[in-house]
């Protein structure tokens, strides 16, 4: 796959969705997971959602339980936590491996376009891919940066032709 419009995923309601529809945004693409240290970054991402979404802007949040059952529920109990303990808006999706034979081929790729320190591997929740306009990726935060530092990132990417 040459481009990230080229990947579908199932979204949190069991539908799939081609990431071509985001064509011509800036994405943050992120591994989410309900019981985590890093759970409380969901305001961070919906608030960058509300702030940056009129200006062709999406988070995309993909939730994973690889990392200490951190996700234990199923989709409708993921969709319905989000929403009633972070009002997220932004687009989920159905719960995916990040990682290893079954990662999702849209995280092999993304892993492919942008290693981590010292390997691919996804190391935990709230990894985080910026995408620009044109489907290229730009750059991968650690679960440790909080979306609000990528702010000025994202305004870069906006401002981009």
């Amino acid at each position: 796959m040459a481009s990230i419009y080229d990947f579908k995923a199932a979204t949190i309601d069991g539908k799939v969705a081609s990431l071509d529809a985001f064509r011509n945004k800036v994405l943050l693409i992120v591994n989410t997971a309900s019981k985590c240290g890093f759970t409380p970054q969901y305001t961070g991402l919906e608030e960058l959602q509300k702030k940056y979404g009129p200006d062709k802007f999406v988070v995309l949040g993909f939730p994973c339980d690889q990392f200490g059952h951190q996700e234990p529920g199923n989709e409708a109990e993921i969709a319905n936590f989000c929403s009633t303990k972070y009002d997220v808006t932004f687009p989920l999706f159905a719960k995916i491996d990040v990682n290893g034979p079954k990662a999702h081929p849209l995280y092999t790729w993304l892993k492919s376009e942008k290693h981590g320190f010292l390997v691919d591997a996804i190391k935990w929740n709230f990894t985080k891919f910026l995408i620009a306009r044109d489907g290229t990726v730009l750059e991968r935060f650690p679960p440790t940066t909080k979306p609000e530092a990528i702010a000025p990132k994202i305004e870069a990417a906006l401002k981009a032709a």
